[in-house]
């Protein structure tokens, strides 16, 4: 450990299991030096590949040796099929290099963007990460921070792990032995690549079945002691996790976190997650109980492009509306063919296309004239109206839910569906390069 930051020795032997591992081009260095280790080893039991950058020498400074020897590290792990995990502790790159340095840059860009959704790949930011580096580390499917490391595109804009976690850039941060154990766990939760079985575990079925919030309503469907929590400190008031549901890896989207609307960066959030999960084939559950979208500028454009990861995932989808979902809610989160190849609704969830408010507004008008006290003539027709009208019986009665059932029958719901959407088949798609909605 160098004040505090551990060398690249060091944070390998955190990173595989009892330490171990093997050393990559242990010869081939550049004007740094050995200012960057690359390895092989096991990471919490899954083979992983990795390097580590070390600014205790030569600043940890960039060089085209230095991006040559972590380019043969993303070559081996796409040509194997094994995750990546990059160690990021540079100072930057060498002066002396001038504008060559830019293209070291590029080229270790340029692989890992290649190799996104093919392998799971895995940042852990533990000293300075700066300039292009800084893109690089961002570009991971998992982006961690150490307590003490610092993250900026301009040294006069230095970004802690603390305000790099609030702005969604990292999903998780710790002191340096929590981070390297949240990586082993995050990484017995994925498959090894975008081919590979999920992983299968033991498990021991949950003991609540309580639905009132984003957390329990996971720990309700999720095995006991499965839950791994992502981007907390990033879009408060939803809920994403990885976990496992009857022993079989599952992500766990929950829309009530918090009693409040969902705001851009939550919306951004279970974008991402969803892309995530899609990759690599992880199945996705997501519990619906929402009190709306909020109305600023660009939440309709955040809402389009959640929808469209959504619709655009191939792999399972299941929905649980557990409260309210209401309007272009319904149809982001639990809309046919969208979000939802199976929607379960609980039997007191609330399904409409407007807000039951101003359904008694505009439905119940008549109702309002001349009434001695009209808001709560107004309150009594809204509810009415959830009743009657946005039930769950009802809306399984016009195709909006496929099952209704109490909080008790939940996970064998959802276990069921999950069960025979394995096997699911892609559907046929219009042919085009991608889309754009992003």
């Amino acid at each position: 450990m160098i004040n505090d930051k551990p060398t690249a020795d060091a944070a390998l032997s955190l990173l595989f299991d009892d330490s171990a591992y093997t050393e990559l081009s242990a010869g081939f260095t550049g004007k740094g030096g050995r200012s960057v280790i690359t390895a092989y080893g096991y990471a919490g039991g899954t083979p992983v590949y990795a390097f580590a950058q070390d600014s205790s020498v030569s600043s940890g400074a960039v060089d085209s040796v230095h991006a040559a020897k972590i380019a043969q590290v993303f070559d081996l792990a796409a040509r194997n099929g094994i995750p990546v995990v990059g160690i990021y502790d540079s100072h930057g790159a060498f002066v002396d290099d001038g504008v060559e340095s830019l293209n070291a840059y590029s080229l270790m860009l340029e692989k890992l963007t290649a190799m996104s959704g093919v392998v799971p790949t895995v940042s852990v930011i533990t000293g300075i990460c700066s300039g292009s580096m800084s893109l690089i580390a961002s570009s991971a499917d998992l982006v961690c921070m150490t307590n003490d490391a610092v993250m900026y595109l301009d040294c006069a804009d230095p970004a802690s792990a603390e305000d790099a976690a609030a702005s969604g850039t990292v999903h998780l941060t710790g002191d340096a032995a929590d981070v390297f154990d949240k990586v082993r766990r995050y990484l017995s939760l994925m498959p090894q690549n975008d081919l590979s079985p999920l992983p299968e575990y033991e498990y021991d079925a949950p003991a609540s079945a309580d639905f009132s919030d984003a957390a329990k309503a996971c720990a309700s469907v999720a095995d006991e002691g499965s839950i791994f929590e992502l981007s907390a400190a990033f879009g408060k008031a939803s809920y994403t996790a990885l976990c496992t549901v009857n022993g079989t890896a599952a992500g766990f989207v929950a829309t009530n976190k918090t009693s409040d609307k969902l705001a851009p960066h939550d919306l951004q959030k279970i974008a991402r997650f969803v892309r995530l999960c899609d990759a690599y084939g992880v199945p996705l559950i997501t519990a619906v109980d929402c009190a709306g979208i909020e109305n600023k500028g660009c939440s309709a454009r955040m809402l389009v492009r959640l929808a469209g990861a959504y619709s655009e995932a191939v792999c399972p989808k299941v929905t649980l509306i557990t409260g309210k979902a209401t309007g272009a809610v319904f149809t982001a989160f639990a809309g046919k063919n969208v979000a939802s190849d199976m929607t379960i609704a609980l039997d007191t969830a609330v399904i409409t296309p407007i807000e039951p408010m101003t359904a008694a507004e505009f439905l119940y008008h008549d109702r309002l004239i001349g009434a001695s006290d009209p808001a709560a003539v107004r309150k009594a027709s809204a509810e009415e109206y959830a009743k009657n009208e946005g039930s769950a019986a009802a809306a399984a009665q016009h195709g909006a839910a496929d099952t209704v059932t109490v909080p008790a029958g939940v996970r064998a719901a959802v276990s069921s569906a999950l069960e025979f959407a394995a096997g699911k088949r892609l559907l046929r798609r219009l042919p085009k390069k991608h889309s754009i909605i992003c």
